[in-house]
C-alpha cells in the first residue's frame, strides 16, 4: 500500500476554507487543495471559523437589540 503524504499549511487551510466561506473558489484551486491539505487540517479551520463567524454574529445581534 502507498500513502499519499498531505502536507499544507494551517495558513494554506485557512485560506481555502474563507475562499470557501465565500463561494468563489476556481476549480483548479479546489483540485490543488484536494491533493496538498491535509483534511484534519481543514477541518478544525473550517470549525473554528464557523464558531468565529457564529460570535461576530451574536455580538451584532446583542449590540443591536441591546
Amino acid at each position: 500500500m502507498t500513502e499519499t503524504k498531505r502536507g499544507g499549511s494551517f495558513g494554506q487551510a485557512l485560506k481555502a476554507v474563507l475562499w470557501s466561506f465565500f463561494g468563489v473558489r476556481k476549480r483548479r484551486d479546489l483540485e490543488a487543495d484536494a491533493t496538498q491539505l491535509n483534511p484534519l487540517h481543514v477541518l478544525i479551520v473550517a470549525l473554528l471559523a464557523a464558531a468565529v463567524f457564529i460570535g461576530v454574529l451574536i455580538l451584532i445581534v446583542r449590540a443591536v437589540v441591546g
